[in-house]
C-alpha cells in the first residue's frame, strides 16, 4: 500500500501538507503515516528536571499527533499510522523510510512566508538526489480548496 510520510509540528504549513498527504491517499488507496518529533534536549544537570522536561515534550507531540490524526480521519476516513520520536529530525526520517518500504512520498510543509524549515531545507539542499523517495513540498499559502483540486 502506498504509504505518505508526512512530518507534523504546530505549524499552519505541517496541518497543509497533512492534508495533502490525506487527499492523495484517498484517491490512490494510500495510507498517512504521521511523524511528530521531539527534538533532542540540551543536558539539564539534574536528572528529575531533565526527565521531566523530556515528558512534557513527549506529552505535547502525542497530543499534537492525536490531533492531527483526529482531523485526517473526520476529514477523510483514514486511520493514520502514528509515530513520536526524540532526535535529529533528518536523521528520523531517513531511518523511516529506509525501515519502510511502502513509505512512497515524504510530503513536508513549506512556510507561506519566511525561510523553509529545518526538513525542508535539509531535504531540498545537496542530499536532495539521494533520496529513495520522492519529496513532495506543499506551499504553506495554498487554501483547502486549492489542496483539494491539486492533490
Amino acid at each position: 500500500m502506498r504509504t505518505y510520510l508526512v512530518v507534523i509540528d504546530e505549524t499552519p504549513e505541517a496541518e497543509i501538507a497533512l492534508r495533502f498527504a490525506a487527499r492523495r491517499a484517498a484517491k490512490t488507496g494510500g495510507n498517512v503515516e504521521i511523524l511528530a518529533m521531539i527534538p533532542p534536549q540540551e543536558f539539564v544537570q539534574w536528572g528529575g528536571v531533565m526527565a521531566t522536561i523530556e515528558e512534557e515534550a513527549r506529552q505535547r507531540a502525542e497530543a499534537l499527533v492525536a490531533r492531527a490524526a483526529g482531523t485526517l480521519l473526520t476529514e477523510s476516513g483514514l486511520t493514520p499510522s502514528i509515530t513520536v520520536r526524540q532526535g535529529e529530525g533528518p536523521r528520523i526520517v531517513r531511518e523511516m523510510i529506509a525501515a519502510n518500504r511502502e513509505i512512497a512520498a515524504l510530503v513536508l510543509g513549506a512556510a507561506a512566508s519566511g525561510a523553509p524549515g529545518v526538513l525542508v531545507t535539509h531535504f531540498t539542499g545537496a542530499d536532495a538526489g539521494s533520496m529513495s523517495v520522492p519529496v513532495m513540498i506543499i506551499p504553506g499559502a495554498l487554501d483547502a480548496e486549492a489542496i483539494d483540486r491539486l492533490s
